[in-house]
């Protein structure tokens, strides 16, 4: 097996997963001097000024951004630990100074915090939930391909402008639920546990050949399977396309082929 073309493979089928919400608020955060950092025990220096602070994150998220609150109410259920432990590393940065008022940047920074400390557990998840994730991330990169062209090739490599940080500010909805299909598959596969071998080299034809039937051309396929740059760039409406190709392809595999591909793209993507 290619392990190349099954790291690009990954990183273009799973960009953000928990994930794809990370990477919208990706030039967000690189503004920020001191990205807030997680406490590592929730319970420490649990005074009245610090559950006062994340009391008053808590209603600022509600009162701003009610689809955001999904999420985190979905967190504080399933994951109650993690979701203390986050809550309580926001009102940490805010006693010391950090402004913590932008709600886009708090389910981004709670959306990474996950994906490190839990986002491989998604990868054991059943079929149901990691179908999801991927439909969610098509979900996404119809609703930028609408937009645009450009922030739908962005997003299916991992770039990021100010425009991703607008378009996700704007489609709240959207964002927390992808966030919250990671959320559901990382809850799912802790109870599951499924262990999956890894993709062969007869899953990566099965893909190549259902994107040939779709009328890709080799160039486009090593697009995007290998992360190949043309020698003639592909207009990014094409470029689109061929991502929303992809996804459905991938989408439409057998199913033992197409969980062991989403299995491990979920798998890379939670160590990156």
């Amino acid at each position: 097996m290619d392990i190349l073309r099954l790291a690009l493979l990954s990183l273009a089928a799973a960009i953000a997963v928990i994930f794809g919400a990370s990477l919208l608020f990706e030039a967000d955060r690189s503004a920020r001097d001191n990205p807030p950092q997680m406490v590592q025990n929730p319970n420490a220096g649990r005074d009245n000024e610090l559950v006062a602070a994340r009391a008053k994150i808590e209603a600022h998220i509600g009162a701003e951004a009610p689809d955001y609150m999904r999420f985190f109410k979905h967190l504080k259920q399933m994951l109650p630990a993690e979701y203390d432990t986050i809550l309580t590393g926001f009102a940490q940065q805010q006693l010391e100074g950090a402004d913590m008022s932008n709600v886009d940047s708090l389910l981004s920074d709670a959306v990474r915090a996950l994906r490190l400390s839990n986002g491989a557990l998604a990868a054991k998840s059943d079929g149901p939930s990691l179908t999801h994730i991927f439909a969610m991330q098509s979900a996404m990169m119809h609703a930028l391909a609408a937009k645009s062209p450009k922030l739908c090739v962005d997003f299916l490599y991992g770039g990021a402008s100010p425009a991703f940080f607008d378009f996700s500010s704007k489609n709240r909805a959207l964002v927390a639920d992808m966030a919250i299909a990671g959320l559901d598959a990382i809850n799912n596969g802790r109870k599951s546990r499924i262990e999956r071998p890894p993709p062969s080299d007869a899953d990566f034809t099965l893909l190549e050949n259902a994107l040939k039937a779709k009328q890709l051309s080799d160039v486009e396929i090593s697009a995007i399977l290998d992360g190949k740059t043309p020698p003639t760039p592909i207009p990014d409406s094409r470029m689109c396309q061929v991502g929303e190709i992809y996804l459905d392809s991938l989408a439409a595999l057998p199913e033992p082929a197409r969980f062991r591909i989403y299995g491990l793209a979920v798998e890379l993507m939670a160590r990156s």
